[in-house]
């Protein structure tokens, strides 16, 4: 993980109360902990609602457009600090807890929103810089994907509509040679069957309009 993504000096300054006390400093230096054991930050691709994860969780994808920082108040604020700690803690409560997707995403946004705040950024200003840009990647054609994109936060969002365009990227012909488009269409493939077995199950099959404005680091958190 590169050292520009963790905060140099929280490790050098004394706590003035006991370390299992709330302190801004010790989830700063808790956020600098699980920045550390990033295995790969990959920030190549095209990744639907501006970040995600690959199926084994080692990989932590962000998308390509979306800048590394914004100014808040005369300060360069570091983004990617708080989209990698939304993904690892949201994926580690799906894999490990067994969690539906939109319960670990509500508790990875308000983990997101604690380190932001701790920072001293308004939560406000932080939310309506990453919603420019979900709105603006989301439109986008998806040309460049992972080949090892995790899609149970799409499935689970029943978002069929994109699953679609996914697919159709891929018939396209725009994917990269390295991209095994085999195993990728088959797993959208597969995740639309399950989508469509839940729809006539009494399910809803109706794309998701809740995942593109909320995504991973917005107003989700105070609705």
């Amino acid at each position: 993980m590169p050292a520009a993504a963790c905060h140099p000096i929280a490790p050098h300054k004394k706590l003035r109360i006991p370390e299992w006390y709330v302190s801004s400093l010790m989830l700063d230096r808790a956020l600098d902990a699980i920045l550390r054991r990033v295995k790969k930050l990959d920030r190549r691709h095209d990744v639907p609602y501006l970040a995600g994860y690959s199926k084994d969780g080692k990989t932590i994808y962000i998308d390509r457009h979306m800048p590394r920082s914004f100014k808040f108040r005369g300060r360069e604020i570091a983004t990617d600090r708080y989209l990698i700690l939304h993904e690892e803690v949201e994926k580690t409560l799906i894999d490990q807890l067994g969690l539906h997707y939109l319960h670990a995403h509500q508790i990875a946004t308000r983990a997101e929103q604690a380190a932001v705040r701790a920072d001293r950024i308004e939560w406000r200003a932080y939310d309506r810089f990453m919603q420019r840009y979900v709105k603006r990647i989301g439109d986008e054609r998806l040309v460049k994907l992972p080949k090892d994109l995790d899609l149970k936060p799409y499935r689970d969002e029943h978002d069929d509509d994109l699953l679609r365009r996914m697919e159709a990227a891929m018939a396209a012909g725009t994917l990269p040679p390295s991209i095994d488009r085999a195993a990728l269409r088959g797993g959208i493939r597969r995740t639309r069957a399950a989508l469509a077995s839940r729809h006539r199950h009494g399910g809803s099959a109706k794309p998701a309009r809740r995942k593109t404005p909320l995504r991973r680091g917005g107003a989700r958190a105070s609705a």
